[in-house]
């Protein structure tokens, strides 16, 4: 006899994280683990790590840490070790969107996607999750903090998206025969189903 043991799945989740690079890691693993235990689709899952790595860098650099009383000088000498936070949260709403969101203690401009040149290091963040994103805003709370989020579809995300589906040849959209229904990679299609 098989013992079964029911295991409720989480729809939400918050966490703080260092701000620095060290959180973003964490907060990655943790958002990808937690939904794929959800059932969440490895596209959606992708996109939604995508998305929390670019709104957590964009903390990192532009905006201040959350300190436990509003400012750096609220700072104990009992928490001097305690390295300041962001808080890192995504939910699962009833109409099937994925909101993730990063709170932070706000910066000296507010959230703008950029064009940088071709050359640049930087300023492609908020560009790249518009593209991921349904929709995506930044709401400020009377204590300074400020929230940048980004909504997902759960449905179909990247297939809507990119619709690659209709010029692909038969053999990679069937899975070509391959047991699992994948295609052997690398994904090259047989040149014979070339129109």
């Amino acid at each position: 006899m098989a013992l079964v043991v029911a295991q409720e799945v989480p729809t939400s989740s918050i966490m703080a994280v260092p701000h620095g690079p060290v959180g973003v890691g964490m907060a990655r693993r943790r958002m990808r683990e937690e939904l794929l235990a959800s059932g969440v689709q490895d596209t959606v899952v992708d996109d939604a790590v995508l998305v929390l790595s670019e709104l957590l860098s964009n903390s990192c650099r532009h905006a201040r840490p959350i300190y436990e009383n509003g400012s750096p000088d609220s700072v104990t000498p009992d928490a001097q070790d305690t390295p300041a936070s962001v808080r890192a949260s995504w939910r699962i709403d009833a109409q099937g969107r994925l909101t993730v969101a990063v709170t932070d203690g706000g910066g000296p401009t507010r959230p703008l996607p950029a064009t940088p040149s071709v050359t640049a290091r930087g300023g492609r963040g908020l560009a790249i999750i518009r593209s991921l994103a349904k929709d995506w805003g930044v709401r400020d709370t009377a204590g300074g903090e400020v929230t940048v989020w980004a909504a997902l579809s759960l449905q179909g995300a990247f297939a809507t998206r990119v619709d690659l589906t209709p010029d692909l040849p038969p053999s990679l959209t069937t899975g070509a025969g391959v047991p699992g229904g994948r295609p052997p990679a690398p994904g090259f299609p047989d040149f014979d189903d070339l129109p």
